[in-house]
């Protein structure tokens, strides 16, 4: 199908993540891939009816190879239950899985506002596949603390609800906010109304808003190795330009352009120049560096009174228990995709991609333990990490293992950052202090998962 212009549009293709089908298209067959991350919620069918966004997705598409996909619960792809809302994890599999659809084994990441937070975890997560990575007005925080002053309050999150409840954000989504310059564009107006309500339910808007505003990724803004360009209209109503300050002061080497104006969506507005810088840092960049370091989700187990349990047993019953134990434990792994690196004598240290996915396997483990006779105690941190060989090192593996120590029998004990990062996936936590950690600097708060 062509539009008025004789511009091709892009055939939809779908991929699927976990039990999820995701809905995406490929424009342009530039020399680099380009992976657009969609802010709060999308519509690829609805983008080439608005003149301003489908001419922005073109001028991408001119020097790079662009996928475009929505989310799961939004636009084209499998809806989901607004009681489950995706939550990062689930983010990360869709942009995998699309990714693995078209054949893409390295892409700059270009992540829109809320997507900002989905593309600074893709590129520390998986830096062998993020080759460079553009942020526009985007935040690692949404929701307003005493140390991210920037964020939404609760009454202003809650005014959004109420608006979403009401219907009436549905009839404009928002473009007093979204793009006040065009306020008095009625066919503009109109577009977005429908593009609203073609993107998500009112449920799903609502479940979003609240787990984007748990969601906090500063902490894992420093493991980012990837060229970083972080872009920000001085203006913009939605994120304030200081949140892309704190973005390019603690992503490494990342490069701040703030641009004039004030609408937040990337299309609207002046984007001659904004597309010019895009375009001159994603076609010159160099090839990313191969590096060992990586964001990942350490776990470590370990046996509750093991030697105990070994006199009690006997030699060669002890050494039966612990094959089992060890068996049982990489089978859980391969059931939660995690990655078993090493037996520790009486427990186990794994990673995994995803912090949810290491909670849900390590209390899995301790109820296949309970019934071999064992008790287990778990700790998670999610951090960077070097490998060295088949083994894994770094401070992430050394915090994760102090707070294995610090956990109660049958009990998974994680980091503040675990919970932040793991926002709407329905895991609870039950508040444990704040602990300084043997031979790790500062404080930490530390959490107990709800049974």
């Amino acid at each position: 199908m062509r539009d008025d212009v004789g511009f091709e549009r892009p055939v939809t293709g779908y991929a699927r993540a976990d039990d999820a089908h995701v809905g995406y298209q490929v424009v342009g067959d530039g020399p680099i891939d380009l992976l657009f991350v969609p802010g709060w919620v999308s519509n690829i069918e609805l983008v080439w009816e608005e003149p301003r966004q489908a001419d922005f997705l073109r001028s991408l598409s001119e020097f790079a190879r662009l996928i475009l996909f929505d989310k799961r619960g939004t636009g084209v792809s499998d809806p989901v239950s607004a009681d489950r809302p995706p939550t990062l994890e689930d983010r990360l599999a869709d942009a995998n899985a699309v990714l693995d659809a078209v054949g893409s084994d390295q892409t700059a990441v270009f992540g829109f506002s809320e997507g900002g937070s989905t593309s600074a975890l893709f590129a520390a997560t998986y830096p062998e596949r993020t080759s460079a990575l553009v942020l526009w007005g985007a935040t690692p925080r949404i929701s307003w603390a005493e140390d991210w002053p920037w964020g939404l309050t609760r009454d202003e999150g809650i005014a959004q609800l109420k608006s979403v409840e009401a219907g009436e954000f549905l009839e404009h989504f928002g473009v007093e906010y979204f793009a006040p310059s065009l306020v008095g564009d009625a066919a503009f107006l109109r577009w977005a109304g429908r593009y609203a309500r073609m993107s998500a339910s009112p449920a799903m808007y609502i479940a979003l808003l609240k787990t984007n505003g748990a969601t906090d990724v500063r902490g894992v803004l420093p493991s980012i190795t990837a060229p970083t360009l972080v872009l920000h209209r001085k203006g913009d109503k939605v994120a304030d330009v200081r949140a892309s300050e704190y973005l390019a002061e603690h992503i490494q080497d990342a490069q701040l352009i703030t641009l004039a104006g004030e609408d937040h969506w990337p299309w609207v507005g002046d984007t001659t120049l904004a597309v010019a810088e895009i375009q001159q840092f994603l076609v010159g960049t160099r090839p990313v560096p191969r590096t060992d370091r990586f964001l990942t989700t350490v776990l470590f187990t370990d046996i509750v009174d093991s030697t105990q349990k070994a006199e009690e047993l006997g030699d060669r019953a002890w050494s039966d228990l612990l094959d089992t134990h060890d068996r049982f434990t990489r089978e859980e792994l391969s059931r939660f995709n995690g990655e078993w690196v090493k037996g520790t004598g009486d427990g186990a240290l794994a990673i995994f991609d995803g912090p949810a996915r290491a909670v849900d396997c390590a209390r899995s483990l301790l109820r296949i333990a309970e019934q071999h006779g064992l008790q287990l105690r778990a700790g998670i941190h999610t951090g960077e990490a070097q490998r060295r060989g088949s083994d894994v090192a770094g401070l992430a593996v050394h915090i994760s293992a102090r707070v294995s120590a610090r956990a109660q029998p049958n009990e998974v004990l994680v980091t503040s950052i675990v919970k932040d990062l793991v926002a709407g996936s329905g895991i609870s936590f039950e508040n444990r202090g704040t602990v300084t950690l043997k031979g790790v600097p500062g404080e930490w708060l530390l959490l107990a998962v709800s049974s």
